[in-house]
């Protein structure tokens, strides 16, 4: 089911959303302040944030300016706030959030929000062609090029290689990209280590410069080196 991240520091507000939506098989965490909440969300995998903006540590506008700006997370962002005015919603869909409700609200409501947001999400993700760097994949025709060869794959390696592009330049940890990968049947713990180093074997080691990258301790990236 979808997994949600709620940052928000009532503790009454925060009840509520886990007695609604975890019966409904959601998979929630929660953080009570901005910091922690900027953490879980650059660290982890989720269909949306619901996001408070009256935080201690950090407040929402700033929180979801830096997912957007300098962590280039596009992971959809539910502002909930009591602040109700023009110039409020406008500074909250400015900082990057893709909707807005204000308190108090109706989790019925709020869950047709949320259903909403993440299949605009979705949507907005089938796209054929990825490019980063001078490195092309084409979900479509299948095919992989990077400066001006072909690259050919295994489709597992097929499909690393499309989620690492796809959240470029973001850090993929490991258990999003075996999710990703393989679903609810994910193999050996080595079994990725293993797929990446043939992708590795195609997409880099015949060309000068590394793209992809292995971030110790967490996951994988892929970066354009021309720009490093």
């Amino acid at each position: 089911m979808y997994k949600i991240l709620v940052i928000e520091d009532n503790p009454d507000i925060v009840a509520n959303i886990y007695a609604f939506f975890e019966p409904k098989g959601f998979e929630l965490d929660n953080a009570h302040n901005g910091i922690s909440g900027l953490t879980l969300a650059s660290n982890n995998r989720y269909d949306v944030i619901l996001l408070d903006v009256m935080l201690p540590g950090m407040d929402g506008t700033k929180l979801c300016k830096k997912l957007r700006e300098e962590l280039h997370n596009k992971t959809p962002v539910l502002m909930l706030t009591a602040r109700d005015t023009i110039s409020d919603k406008v500074a909250g869909f400015d900082s990057g959030a893709d909707d807005y409700l204000v308190k108090p609200f109706s989790l019925v409501e709020l869950e047709s929000r949320i259903k909403a947001l993440i299949r605009r999400h979705q949507d907005s993700h089938f796209e054929h062609s990825i490019t980063v760097g001078k490195l092309s994949l084409n979900t479509e025709a299948h095919t992989i090029v990077r400066e001006g060869k072909p690259i050919k794959l295994t489709p597992t390696g097929f499909k690393i290689l499309q989620t690492l592009m796809s959240a470029a330049p973001r850090v993929v940890n490991k258990n999003e990209l075996e999710e990703k990968v393989w679903g609810d049947d994910i193999p050996s713990s080595d079994a990725l280590r293993t797929h990446v180093h043939g992708v590795r074997a195609q997409v880099d080691k015949p060309f000068d410069k590394t793209m992809i990258v292995t971030v110790p301790g967490i996951g994988y990236q892929i970066i354009d080196p021309d720009k490093e």
